[in-house]
């Protein structure tokens, strides 16, 4: 028996935290603002509205920098507690439609509407439907991408930001995907990208000219990974219990970390905070192993990850000691974390990618 075609959308919402802002104060409507933390205090930007992306602010930029392209910035501290109350009542709207929700942040969730009956079945009414909603009940805007699969769904979701929607029917696939860059596979980075490019790959339909078995071996298994998507073929599914794979904290200092031994000392109190975070897990997990995170005065930044290594004080000691040795100059950002087993998972082999 052929199996029903699958339905999922993407929603995505616009501007998500700056657009809660401009909901609660009309006034902020029309101009540049970003929600941050203070720029004395080494705060970062978390999202910026249209405005202030027409002057290059970007979210994860530095709140000094973001001042410097846009003097006339407004910057607004975050209200975390009024953007989960906005993420709640979206999930409440979409649990009219179906049960298979999966969240990947605040502001953005995939639905699997392949079952639902109404709007007459139609994946393309509901996501009209359910933006209609959101902008009424909320008071803000979503986009949303509409295909039979998740990787599909989410590229379309931004093709008519804001407050659009595209759909991609399976007919349409082939000709959606064709001219895609390959930048936009997940998990292509700058540096794939460029190995890509020496092979003469820029789009979707440059993979295509290989088949399967030459890409593993010019890539390795990732580059199974990227014929697939290529294909537009993503059969991962709508996962409605989002299970933790990493628990982390991170500090960004105010004045810089000058050497090893002062970073050594902020390790106890990163730890008390991660131990805090750990506490709140249920018993379903296990550690498999810690990391450190380290991002340098000049921005560039390392990763340590050691398997067989747990959250206590000498294995992160062990870890900051490496990561130092990368750089040697002083720090202004230093994290800590560990990756998670959950044990209520089946042993099935892994995912080649998560989201």
């Amino acid at each position: 028996m052929k199996q029903a075609q699958r339905k999922i959308i993407h929603i995505d919402a616009d501007c998500f935290y700056a657009a809660v802002e401009i909901r609660d104060n009309p006034k902020l409507k029309g101009l540049p603002i970003a929600v941050g933390g203070s720029a004395t205090r080494r705060g970062v930007i978390a999202t910026a509205s249209y405005e202030a992306r027409k002057f290059g602010v970007r979210s994860a930029m530095a709140s000094a920098t973001a001042l410097k392209r846009c003097p006339n910035l407004i910057l607004i501290p975050g209200r975390m507690s009024v953007y989960h109350e906005a993420s709640r009542q979206m999930r409440d709207i979409f649990t009219d439609y179906t049960d298979l929700i999966e969240p990947l942040s605040l502001d953005e969730a995939f639905l699997d509407v392949s079952h639902c009956k109404q709007c007459k079945g139609s994946a393309t009414l509901i996501a009209q439907q359910i933006r209609q909603r959101i902008a009424a009940t909320v008071g803000i805007t979503v986009s949303a991408g509409i295909a039979p699969n998740k990787f599909i769904a989410k590229i379309a979701s931004d093709w008519n930001k804001p407050n659009g929607q595209y759909v991609v029917t399976p007919e349409q696939i082939n000709a959606f995907m064709a001219d895609l860059p390959v930048r936009h596979i997940w998990g292509v980075g700058k540096v794939t990208a460029a190995r890509l490019e020496k092979q003469g790959i820029k789009t979707c339909a440059d993979v295509r000219n290989f088949d399967i078995f030459q890409f593993v071996q010019l890539f390795g298994q990732f580059g199974e990974h990227i014929h697939k998507l290529a294909h537009g073929i993503d059969n991962r599914p709508v996962v409605s219990e989002w299970r933790r794979k990493s628990v982390s904290v991170e500090n960004t200092y105010e004045q810089d970390l000058p050497d090893l031994r002062s970073c050594i000392e902020q390790l106890p109190a990163l730890l008390e905070s991660l131990q805090k975070r750990m506490a709140r897990l249920d018993d379903d997990y296990r550690i498999q192993n810690c990391f450190i995170k380290m991002k340098f005065h000049d921005f560039s930044q390392t990763t340590v990850e050691r398997q067989n290594t747990s959250a206590v004080l000498a294995d992160l000691t062990m870890l900051c000691d490496e990561a130092w040795q990368r750089g040697r100059i002083p720090v202004r950002l230093l994290g800590i974390g560990v990756k998670l087993h959950d044990l209520t998972e089946g042993s099935g082999q892994l995912e080649l990618f998560t989201c």
